[in-house]
């Protein structure tokens, strides 16, 4: 017996880890990967970004040089007006001036911390409040407060969230506060979290009548832990990978209002302020429109490219199904 099963033993895999498996299942998604790359490779960048032009100044975003406006990217400092401790860094504008003769790289490195960090924040806002919604509507759903349930008020107000139109109604909103890049994150978060309450309730309503937690609740466990320790961690991976693609709609609403002039105010550089203040000479220098158009068109198709191949590593029945 011993000797039949040996070889058996012996030609079975080694065992991996799920996170293992899911980054397995994500490599084999090329283009996947290498967005996964590319957007880690974009957060090391905004956070060097944002040590260069604030912390210590390397690339000013602010300096102004009248005597070179408009030059082309990879354009060499050749002035003698200006002096020598406002020349661009190598002496080269790596990607041009503007109207004001701003290196058009370091406002685009600022801008590049700005923008991300819009996006992550304004999505961690949406990402609490609908793990908090949705997991009140799925573990006390059945908990009436008169004639309505947890589950039907909580429902019943998302439905109300979604019959707006999301952008509109963050438009409005930020028209009647101060321009500010705090109420900017704040607005798009509260306005986005209805998607992953969803998301948290589904899996919740999954999840309330297993083993584990009927075995927490007859150990008297408070039900906050339950919640929270128990329930959300097994609950939070679909969740992940909408936060993941949430982060691409937060920086191209932030980009948007940006570009209409509610959004983050100068002096403070983001993707879509640069956009706007380079459309009025689209004509005469280009590369100001298209620098930040594209910026903001790669990074918005590398989130959903990795949001997706992090749904397929996520989620093994799509994986199957394909």
């Amino acid at each position: 017996m011993n000797e039949n099963t040996m070889p058996q033993a012996e030609a079975l895999p080694p065992a991996t880890s799920l996170l293992a498996e899911r980054w397995r299942v994500l490599k084999k998604n090329r283009m996947a990967y290498l967005s996964f790359w590319f957007l880690l490779f974009l957060f090391v960048l905004a956070i060097a970004g944002k040590a260069l032009t604030e912390w210590f100044v390397v690339f000013n975003p602010q300096t102004v040089r009248l005597s070179e406006t408009f030059l082309p990217p990879l354009s060499v400092f050749q002035s003698e007006v200006i002096p020598l401790e406002d020349a661009p860094v190598f002496g080269i504008y790596l990607l041009g001036t503007d109207e004001l003769g701003r290196d058009v790289f370091a406002r685009m490195l600022e801008g590049t911390f700005v923008s991300l960090m819009v996006g992550f924040v304004a999505v961690g806002i949406s990402f609490t409040v609908g793990i908090v919604m949705g997991g009140l509507a799925g573990f006390y759903g059945r908990v009436r407060l008169g004639f309505l349930t947890v589950d039907s008020l909580i429902m019943r107000l998302v439905d109300i969230m979604l019959c707006f139109p999301t952008f509109f109604l963050i438009l409005t909103v930020v028209a009647l506060l101060p321009p500010s890049i705090y109420n900017i994150m704040i607005v798009i978060g509260l306005t986005s979290w209805m998607g992953t309450a969803r998301f948290v309730r589904a899996e919740f309503l999954a999840l309330r009548d297993q083993d584990f937690v009927t075995a927490a609740r007859a150990q008297a466990i408070p039900e906050w832990r339950i919640i929270f320790i128990h329930m959300v961690p097994n609950a939070i991976a679909p969740v992940l990978v909408s936060a993941t693609i949430g982060v691409a709609t937060a920086i191209l609403t932030e980009s948007s209002l940006s570009f209409l002039g509610f959004g983050v105010q100068p002096p403070d550089a983001t993707w879509g302020n640069i956009l706007s203040d380079g459309k009025s000479f689209i004509f005469d220098a280009p590369w100001l429109t298209f620098i930040p158009g594209f910026t903001i068109l790669i990074v918005v198709l590398a989130f959903n490219l990795c949001g997706e191949g992090l749904r397929e590593a996520f989620n093994p029945k799509l994986k199957e199904g394909r």
